[in-house]
């Protein structure tokens, strides 16, 4: 169907100006605020089941001492639920609290640690896991800091 004179002036003149959502696709462009929820919503849902799995299983399901002193101050995805930055505070006196042990204890269970995620998870995929060690002279201040960071 050809276009009448007026309608094709009107549309020429809107060519020549650049707007904010030109270049997107519509289906897209109103879709993305439906899905950021519905992600938003399972990537917590995420963190939490492994912020109590990790939980229990330093707690009394793993057999170092080490590790057993440590508690999961938060789980938060860093940049995305595929990789997950778990912060521990060590709950111990600070003369006894040594990172570069904790560390090296963590890397030697990290396989187990996501092991014991993978059982108690119903995703396709396993998180990566990223850890963050809280020793026990930080100020609960400087704790939460460290776990909204």
């Amino acid at each position: 169907m050809p276009l009448d004179k007026r309608t094709r002036e009107q549309m020429l003149a809107h060519c020549g100006e650049i707007h904010e959502d030109d270049g997107t696709d519509p289906r897209e462009f109103f879709k993305a605020s439906r899905i950021h929820k519905k992600d938003d919503r399972k990537t917590k849902q995420l963190c939490r089941q492994v912020a109590e799995t990790l939980d229990q299983v330093l707690s009394g399901e793993i057999s170092d001492d080490v590790l057993r002193g440590l508690r999961v101050s938060g789980v938060v995805p860093a940049p995305d639920a595929s990789r997950l930055l778990v912060t521990l505070y060590a709950d111990c006196d600070p003369e006894g609290f040594d990172r570069d042990t904790i560390e090296q204890q963590l890397a030697v269970r990290h396989g187990q640690l996501r092991y014991e995620i993978a059982a108690s998870i119903t995703r396709k995929k396993t998180p990566t896991l990223v850890f963050n060690v809280i020793g026990p002279d930080c100020t609960s201040n400087e704790k939460s800091n460290e776990v909204q960071q």
